[in-house]
């Protein structure tokens, strides 16, 4: 019998990118993929479960595998519960269990005549080892689907699970984790003018680019640089949003100085994207293919190249003048005009204009023309960028429902939008070279049904999108 020990978090799909970016995946002593295909078994008043017994087949290659799990104990997310795996080969074996009341019990001919398959599951595992003397942890991303009773649902999944080592090296590694420079909330009143309300959400937009600068120079950890377009991108959604109420200079100068740096890490990120989303699973599915690493390694030194020169930029002493006097401007700006209105009614124009724009887009979208997917994409996230920074003045419950709808949305169309793109990048990197075009080929083809079944979520989701109610506001 063997006692796993394991700590389970969920994680939103639409993280999942940003988890994988997470700098800590570099420390991993190893790193493995597969594909895991599982069948979970127990009588149809689920005697096992009320037992709190789990019995799972899981395939190996051709062959598969019998696991029977307890409950064990349980405190504060952490698990520790028996199992025993065991060779499945065409009948269930519980001689192996050494613990002989639940050994007993599951060997009834009674039971055994019950037991049917329950649900199933399909998901890809990325397995990371981190070394944690004497043993180590095992960090686990599952995503893929579960299946039940004719309903499907989608699996986001992160574990951890002791190795040999001793149990605070979970929560240590769990820490590390959680640690992210992140934007923080924003403190909007329904009663201040709107200029007001755009001031505070740029004040806050430029804090959230300094707070990850130093990481940025100092450490080759991708998620600054990534926080910092966040900031920017929601400076320029601000901008946007507000523009009906913004002084014509002050919009200029908190827009103009900044363009070179914002396209710079829009550069990096796709590239980024276009590594660890589009190429690497390819490498890890055909690993003796022997077209893709060169592919790989162009993108690659392409992805640094570009890193460098986002460095570049903000290490430049021009990077700290635009930032002084975006802060002047934005300090300077009179809030005294009686015409603008408060906030709340502000807000309340915007959101519907851009709800009543989603439906029209939603309406007019189609998976045969990539344009209007694209248009819809756009109108999906300004919403959700307006509901985001309107978040203080909405009702969070409604709110909630909303953005997480808009944000499920939002992510699938993303994943449409890079494998879209993607192949203009990959015959940059591949140029002339004909085996490098072929890797192209391959990548395509590899992501073909994933596009087809990411085009088919949209055609689903247009009625709701078009229905959308927005939340309250007040």
């Amino acid at each position: 019998m063997a006692e796993e020990v394991e700590l389970k978090l969920a994680l939103a799909e639409d993280h999942q990118s940003r988890f994988l970016r997470h700098p800590l995946l570099k420390q991993a002593a190893e790193r493995h993929v597969q594909t895991l295909d599982n069948i979970y078994y127990d009588t149809s008043e689920l005697s096992l479960r009320r037992r709190g017994i789990a019995l799972r087949l899981r395939r190996k290659g051709r062959d598969w595998l019998q696991t029977v799990k307890l409950a064990g104990r349980s405190a504060a997310g952490l698990s520790s519960r028996p199992e025993w795996e065991t060779p499945y080969h065409g009948h269930f074996d519980f001689s192996p269990i050494d613990q002989a009341a639940v050994r007993d019990w599951l060997q009834r001919p009674k039971l055994l005549a019950r037991i049917v398959p329950i649900c199933e599951t399909r998901f890809r595992r990325v397995t990371w080892k981190f070394l944690a003397a004497p043993g180590a942890v095992l960090l686990t991303l599952d995503r893929g689907w579960i299946i039940a009773n004719g309903r499907r649902e989608a699996i986001s999944e992160v574990e951890l699970e002791l190795a040999g080592a001793p149990v605070q090296a979970i929560f240590g590694l769990a820490a590390q984790l959680a640690r992210r420079a992140t934007a923080q909330p924003i403190a909007l009143s329904a009663s201040m003018p709107a200029l007001d309300g755009f001031r505070c959400i740029a004040l806050a937009c430029f804090e959230h680019l300094q707070q990850n600068h130093q990481g940025a120079l100092g450490s080759d950890d991708p998620e600054y640089i990534h926080q910092m377009r966040l900031a920017m991108r929601r400076l320029r959604a601000a901008l946007r949003l507000f523009a009906p109420v913004l002084p014509e200079h002050l919009a200029n100068s908190l827009r103009e100085p900044f363009s070179t740096l914002t396209g710079q890490l829009d550069r990096a990120r796709d590239l980024d994207v276009l590594l660890s989303e589009i190429v690497n699973p390819v490498l890890d599915a055909l690993p003796d293919e022997p077209r893709l690493p060169a592919l790989a390694g162009d993108i690659t030194n392409r992805r640094y190249a570009a890193r460098a020169q986002a460095i570049d930029l903000l290490a430049a002493p021009d990077h700290g003048r635009a930032l002084l006097a975006a802060l002047e401007a934005l300090h300077r700006v009179s809030l005294a005009d009686p015409a603008i209105v408060p906030l709340l009614g502000f807000a309340a124009q915007r959101l519907t204009r851009l709800g009543k724009d989603l439906g029209r887009l939603a309406a007019a979208a189609d998976a045969g023309h990539p344009a209007s997917l694209h248009a819809l994409a756009i109108g999906v996230k300004r919403l959700h960028r307006a509901l985001e920074l309107f978040a203080p003045l909405t009702a969070q419950r409604s709110l909630r429902r909303v953005m997480k709808h808009l944000a499920a949305v939002k992510e699938t169309l993303g994943q449409l939008n890079d494998l879209s793109s993607a192949g203009a990048m990959l015959m940059e990197s591949a140029g002339d070279d004909p085996r490098l075009r072929e890797a192209v080929t391959l990548i395509g083809g590899w992501h073909g049904s994933r596009y087809a079944n990411l085009l088919a979520r949209i055609s689903r989701e247009r009625a709701r999108l078009e229905r959308l109610r927005l939340p309250r506001l007040g």
